[in-house]
């Protein structure tokens, strides 16, 4: 097991050459300063050799507990039996201990022809035994952390992985919107224009569907992105329309690498343009602003008598996708003469879907 990484890495939780070496001689300095102090009270020779005891024992010692650690974890590996491999982990210590004691001071007693006596031992041994439990419960409170950042890395892929299946459904829902929406205009140029200017309509709505296409995968993108969409949408409207639709754009250079959510503005557009009575006698003009990180979208609200179908999914779609990916959210306002939506202006730390 010590050799083998792939493992150590599945029973342990790390690589533990290192601490095994580094450990097993800091455990036999201190079991030597401990009961025996050899460095100070003999000559170095006669030191290294009462050390070298205490490194064997350490040894012996350090891999039976790691070898009861390993079986117990791979034979308890349920959460429920934390507690019972806890106690049978200290049982295994304290056996362990107790009967390489009496092993080792058995055959060292034979060697140098002393008798070995555990009723004089086992008052030595508790601390030995307090030291292999403090020992152990570095390998649980290291295998248990691992365990933990492993299962919260896994929990956040998965929360991401649910976040980004939700955005995935989102945008496809809003493509449909902006469809429905793009055959009822054809429609009414069909009605109202000749044959040619339906056909420029779908020339321009296919370069439109293609920037759709582009993006389909992106839950941002920079807000000049976004723009040369929502003006290539304002004028495949302005075949409709005319000059009876303006657009006053107010967007300062600055602000054109911010991102912002795909189709958001462009639906807010299309929402404005969809629900308002737009005529000779009553143009309607959009703003399109910066205000305070948001840009904002503004529209005297001028109700049509008649509304045209709606799915009614445009602002719930934009509101819901900004949710998943930030918690910066868009700002909704009517106050019964003008509808006035702000859409955040994101930067990447407010993306809650990074990786």
């Amino acid at each position: 097991m010590l050799l083998n990484k792939e493992k150590r890495l599945k029973y342990i939780g790390f690589n533990d050459v290192w601490f095994v070496i580094i450990g097993i001689i800091v455990l036999s300095f201190v079991t030597d300063y401990m009961f025996t102090n050899s460095f100070m009270r003999y000559p170095f020779g006669e030191a290294i050799i009462n050390w070298s005891v205490s490194l064997f024992f350490s040894i012996c010692n350090w891999f039976v507990m790691r070898f009861n650690f390993i079986w117990l974890r791979k034979k308890y590996q349920a959460i429920e039996y934390v507690g019972k491999r806890a106690l049978l982990l200290f049982l295994s210590i304290v056996i362990t201990v107790t009967s390489i004691d009496a092993i080792g001071g058995t055959f060292l007693g034979y060697i140098f022809d002393q008798n070995y006596y555990f009723s004089e031992r086992y008052r030595v041994l508790l601390p030995i035994v307090i030291i292999s439990v403090m020992v152990m419960a570095i390998y649980e409170a290291i295998y248990f952390y691992l365990q933990l950042k492993t299962s919260i890395r896994e929990e956040e892929q998965a929360k991401r992985v649910v976040v980004l299946a939700q955005l995935d459904a989102l945008r496809n829902q809003a493509q449909p919107h902006f469809f429905f929406n793009s055959l009822n205009t054809l429609r009414d140029i069909i009605d109202q224009n000749t044959k040619e200017d339906a056909k420029k309509f779908v020339d321009k709505l296919s370069d439109v569907y293609r920037f759709i296409l582009d993006s389909d995968d992106a839950n941002i993108i920079p807000l000049r992105d976004e723009l040369k969409f929502a003006r290539a949408y304002i004028h495949i409207q302005t075949e409709r329309f005319g000059d009876n639709l303006k657009l006053n754009w107010s967007i300062p250079e600055i602000v054109l690498d911010r991102m912002i959510v795909p189709m958001s503005l462009q639906l807010l557009l299309e929402n404005a343009i969809k629900h308002n009575v737009i005529s000779r006698s009553k143009p309607l003009t959009i703003h399109v602003t910066i205000q305070d990180d948001f840009i904002v979208v503004k529209n005297k609200i001028q109700t049509k008598s008649t509304q045209l179908p709606s799915t009614k999914l445009g602002l719930i779609n934009i509101e819901k996708r900004h949710a998943l990916i930030s918690n910066r959210l868009p700002k909704i306002e009517n106050d019964g003469n003008e509808f006035t939506v702000s859409l955040p202006l994101l930067l990447a730390s407010d993306i809650k879907t990074k990786s």
